[in-house]
């Protein structure tokens, strides 16, 4: 089974709160994601008329994909919520700064499942502050390890 994971919003966001969502899918999209052939790093999700909406989520089709209809890679996919949900993060996200970012895309009782999270941007000295700390907590295991033998 494949868990389709975007690395890079836990490096451009703070993650406040996480949510999970089904997804509407075609049956090739479904088979292409067992397969793991989606990527989530570029995606985003957008609200329109009460509703959420993936985009740029970039599901490759597989070579067995259906003859008569034509993939399109990025479509536009709706995300499935209850309505109490959905209204909680669309006040949240209308508040200044505050961002819907798909985290990972997963399998759960043979369904597709996408966790949202609703999350805070990072200043750009932020992300560098991120790094030097985990680079150190390296170095000092590293350090501690070589101290131990």
């Amino acid at each position: 089974m494949a868990n389709i994971v975007n690395r890079k919003a836990l490096f451009d966001y703070y993650i406040e709160e996480k949510h999970e969502a089904g997804l509407v899918l075609e049956g090739w999209e479904v088979k292409s994601i067992r397969e793991g052939r989606a990527q989530i790093k570029e995606a985003h999700v957008i609200v329109r008329s009460g509703e959420l909406y993936l985009l740029n989520a970039h599901v490759t089709p597989l070579k067995t994909a259906s003859t008569h209809t034509k993939p399109d890679p990025t479509r536009v996919r709706k995300l499935l919520m209850h309505a109490r949900e959905i209204n909680k993060l669309i006040g949240k996200v209308e508040r200044a700064g505050y961002a819907l970012i798909p985290l990972d895309m997963h399998f759960s009782r043979g369904r597709v499942k996408l966790t949202v999270a609703l999350a805070k941007g990072k200043r750009e000295y932020e992300k560098r502050a991120d790094e030097s700390k985990k680079q150190w907590n390296r170095d000092r295991e590293r350090l501690m390890k070589k101290a131990t033998r």
